[in-house]
């Protein structure tokens, strides 16, 4: 994965995410219902969205990020109902991204470091189907990478991955609390002590070039 070092741009103030605010690298924190003709989109769950979302900020070629939730049957749900797990949603980040900067498969390369994808419904202490491992592609190419990147990064782990692919019928946009939430809340029990110790862990890996077992 030495590639994938070009596409993170927050290593230089890696220090300053054990610090205070850690500034995004992106300054737009949400993705737009549709994309310009330069960009694309992709939905992706790895447990909680504010860990992903942090991660995916600092990623070369990423426009926007915006949590929500996607995969349930409730129209516009709730954090609270979504917590319940009873309206079938997961926690996603719908990320806007431009493919000439960065490709879906590099996008999916970080995604399989961002979290543990072979935990079914659990991410660390947080359990619960809005919790789970998925790709929601949009259209039939998407699918393909999405199913080629899982078989890629399955040799990489030491258990079977869960991840679902699945396609994406709609997407959620979450509370506005819940938008940039690491960046805007550094100090935070959860960000302190679970987003900035994986996300420097993440960053880590990504400016080393990481292909052992997970």
């Amino acid at each position: 994965m030495n590639k994938l070092l070009s596409l993170v741009l927050a290593l230089a103030g890696l220090s300053s995410a054990c610090g205070q605010k850690v500034s995004p690298v992106n300054t737009s924190n949400a993705a737009s219902a549709s994309t310009t003709n330069a960009t694309e989109l992709v939905t992706l769950g790895g447990g909680c969205f504010w860990c992903v979302e942090a991660i995916y900020q600092r990623i070369h070629g990423v426009k926007s990020v915006a949590s929500g939730y996607a995969g349930g049957k409730t129209a516009n749900p709730t954090y609270q109902e979504v917590c319940t797990g009873l309206t079938g949603h997961a926690e996603v980040i719908q990320i806007e991204f431009d493919p000439a900067q960065v490709s879906l498969a590099d996008i999916l390369s970080v995604f399989w470091l961002a979290h543990d994808p072979t935990t079914l419904n659990r991410q660390g202490a947080d359990t619960g189907t809005q919790y789970r491992s998925v790709i929601f592609y949009r259209n039939d190419a998407q699918k393909q990478v999405a199913e080629k990147s899982k078989q890629s990064a399955a040799p990489h782990f030491k258990d079977p991955i869960v991840t679902q692919i699945v396609p994406l019928t709609k997407f959620f946009k979450a509370e506005d609390y819940h938008q940039s939430y690491f960046n805007n809340n550094p100090n935070q029990g959860y960000c302190t002590f679970v987003i900035r110790p994986k996300l420097e862990k993440v960053l880590k890996k990504l400016s080393q070039g990481s292909e052992g077992k997970h």
